[in-house]
């Protein structure tokens, strides 16, 4: 058996095995190569490492995890998350820390006990939830941060 990683001409690039290069050309020739994500038949060999194994004192070769059919690119995806952290910290840089006391105060806010203002702080997910089923507008943030009192 043989694994090649192939492309369609959409882009997505997935993996397919084959008894042999002959029997991946025959499959090829008579439109029997499909892109599995949008089924097109305009399939060629996506370039790919070889997995070469290592010398006998070194252990085995591991070969690179390939991307999942239709998934973005590694870079495109690190530049989203930057992008993303990014727009965090702009928000949090308006925000006032109230760590623990979050659902206390969220809750005091909603129910017009105390002034609105953008807070933002630690809340298990119970309480999470209780707000939520209470009508409190909350979201989780996306990227983790560390409390003040906890950086150097």
């Amino acid at each position: 058996m043989i694994v090649f990683d192939l492309r369609c001409g959409e882009g997505h690039v997935f993996e397919a095995w084959f008894g042999s290069s002959a029997s991946y050309a025959e499959q090829q020739a008579a439109g029997l190569v499909a892109c599995p994500v949008c089924q097109s038949d305009d399939v060629t060999k996506a370039v790919m490492a070889p997995n070469i194994g290592a010398k006998g004192n070194r252990g085995t070769a591991t070969p690179a995890p390939t991307p999942a059919a239709g998934a973005p690119p590694p870079e495109v995806v690190k530049a989203a998350m930057e992008m993303i952290a990014s727009a965090q910290a702009k928000m949090l840089a308006k925000s006032q820390w109230v760590g623990a006391a979050f659902a206390d105060k969220a809750r005091a806010m909603h129910l017009g006990e105390e002034p609105n203002a953008q807070i933002h702080g630690q809340a298990t997910a119970e309480q999470a939830q209780e707000l939520v089923d209470e009508g409190v507008p909350v979201a989780p943030l996306l990227v983790p941060v560390v409390p003040p009192e906890q950086c150097n």
